[in-house]
């Protein structure tokens, strides 16, 4: 049998996965997305399955060249026939928060109020009908990144006037209302093959946008967790996580979502806006980084479901599972 691939440009978000791969005693290779090739023109794979753990965020790394070049060679492998968790149709919508709100809005489901803008000269109109404070969020973002919140609209105006407004590496960006959080936290639903897995809330530091469960330092009793999933130093991101239960209807959504976009492994984003008591999503990531110290938070080790459903696409056909 062919070796997996496992394609990937972080260092350190995954050994998880290659000690339960490891565990099982299945072949695979380690792919760097930074760094790589292919060639448009073959016609078979020296893999069964490729499993795509490209970042968004890469380019806070310096390998910002991995964003689009990812793109092109999960179209190549879908022609060819090769099976890909997290294929091209997943990662587009991983690289554009505009994509996001737009399958949302096909969906029917709620989201933040929010405008799409090519230049910061939009911004100001463009939060006209919102309320403040607003965000302005890099369309390509990944771990919280490219986020700045304005509390009025004379700081968004100045910010633009001193040329500090800046829409990221597409040069597109989201105008959304910063709804304040219900109790504190965001609620974070893992999903594998569509279906639901589990739920964390999520408690960020103040005036931070990173919400990445892997870098969370302690459970809100303030135990301190292993964090063996974390590649950063997480104690001094304020982080704090907890188990959560959403409604059946929350969850049904989250599926739906999750089969929308074909999203095969990944973490759905939602919250309760204190305005209003309702739910809005405001964020896909096809990159699932799980909550550091699952087994402490969960009640289980979300890697070897992992590790179960790439069994099971590994002798699959393309497409099963999306």
């Amino acid at each position: 049998m062919l070796p997996i691939a496992i394609y990937h440009e972080h260092p350190d978000w995954f050994r998880p996965l290659f000690a339960e791969l490891d565990r099982r005693g299945l072949e695979y290779v380690r792919l760097d997305a930074a760094a790589h090739r292919f060639d448009p023109s073959e016609r078979t794979s020296p893999y069964s399955l490729v499993i795509n753990r490209a970042s968004p965020s890469a380019y806070l790394r310096g390998h910002g060249q991995s964003t689009f070049h990812t793109l092109h060679w999960l179209h190549h492998l879908e022609r060819i026939g090769v099976p890909v968790i997290n294929g091209s149709t997943t990662y587009g919508y991983e690289l554009s928060k505009a994509s996001q709100l737009d399958a949302l809005a096909q969906l029917g489901l709620p989201f933040p109020r929010a405008v799409v803008i090519n230049d910061p000269s939009q911004a100001v109109a463009a939060a006209e009908d919102l309320r403040y404070p607003v965000l302005v969020k890099a369309n390509v973002g990944g771990s919280g990144a490219g986020i700045t919140k304005y509390e009025t609209a004379a700081a968004l105006e100045g910010a633009v006037g001193r040329g500090e407004v800046s829409l990221g590496v597409d040069g597109v960006a989201l105008v959304q209302e910063a709804a304040p959080l219900r109790d504190g936290h965001i609620t974070r639903v893992e999903t594998i093959g569509g279906r639901y897995l589990y739920a964390i809330n999520v408690f960020p530091a103040t005036g931070s946008f990173d919400l990445c469960p892997a870098d969370a330092c302690q459970t809100t009793n303030g135990v301190e967790l292993v964090r063996g999933a974390c590649a950063v130093d997480a104690p001094k991101t304020g982080l704090r996580v907890e188990a959560g239960f959403p409604s059946a209807e929350i969850i049904e959504q989250v599926e739906r979502i999750a089969r929308f976009t074909q999203l095969d492994i990944g973490g759905i984003e939602l919250l309760v806006d204190d305005r209003d008591g309702k739910h809005y999503f405001y964020d896909i990531n096809a990159l699932s980084n799980f909550v550091a110290d699952a087994p402490n938070v969960v009640g289980f080790d979300p890697w070897v479901n992992f590790g179960d459903y790439i069994e099971l696409r590994a002798g699959a056909p393309a497409g099963v599972g999306a």
